[in-house]
């Protein structure tokens, strides 16, 4: 039997949580950053709803992760709410799911696009130009704005954040948690010599 090489199929250059069926934390495997699944009530759970599971990374390919999700201790704790990607000013920033535009504007300095989701999921991207206005359908995939120069890490990246609910009550997720597992291992045969 021939020798075999192991390759991972779009790992990507941080830790991402493999989905497991109970209930306590992920084992972590190449892709993404790691989440828990296990119910919590914190505001800084990440806890991910599993119908959320399958969305697609708001950039074209999938990006380098300059930031990751930081949750916070309690609502009001230091934190990153969401992860910076990779991205340069002008490129197109899609929609990671199907949803409908809730606000396409400038909040203080920067523009933001917010995309409602089923299950009460909600979608932040920003600094960005919106390419639509509020109440349009869109769906996976399609252009939602364009990342703008603005932003908080030179020289550009896209800063996405979800969260479940609204107001006070608002629970900040990991969004790399909502992108389901990373690609299964494939064996290769090592070339002949």
């Amino acid at each position: 039997m021939g020798a075999s090489l192991l390759l991972l199929a779009g790992a990507a250059p941080v830790a991402r949580a493999a989905p497991d069926a109970g209930a306590g934390p992920q084992r972590p495997v190449l892709g993404a950053v790691a989440v828990t699944t296990g119910a919590s009530s914190t505001a800084g759970s990440g806890a991910v709803p599993a119908p959320a599971r399958g969305w697609q990374w708001p950039v074209v390919g999938e990006p380098a992760v300059l930031r990751p999700f930081v949750a916070p201790v309690q609502r009001w704790s230091p934190g990153h709410r969401g992860v910076d990607l990779a991205a340069a000013p002008g490129d197109l920033v899609l929609a990671p799911a199907d949803g409908v535009v809730g606000f396409a504007g400038t909040v203080v300095d920067r523009g933001v696009v917010v995309l409602d989701h089923e299950a009460g999921l909600r979608t932040t991207l920003e600094p960005v130009v919106p390419l639509l206005t509020v109440g349009a359908v869109v769906r996976r995939g399609e252009p939602v704005a364009r990342l703008a120069e603005a932003g908080h890490c030179p020289p550009g990246c896209l800063h996405w954040g979800v969260r479940r609910g609204r107001g006070a009550e608002a629970v900040y997720l990991d969004p790399l948690g909502l992108l389901g597992p990373p690609a299964p291992p494939v064996l290769l045969p090592l070339p002949a010599r």
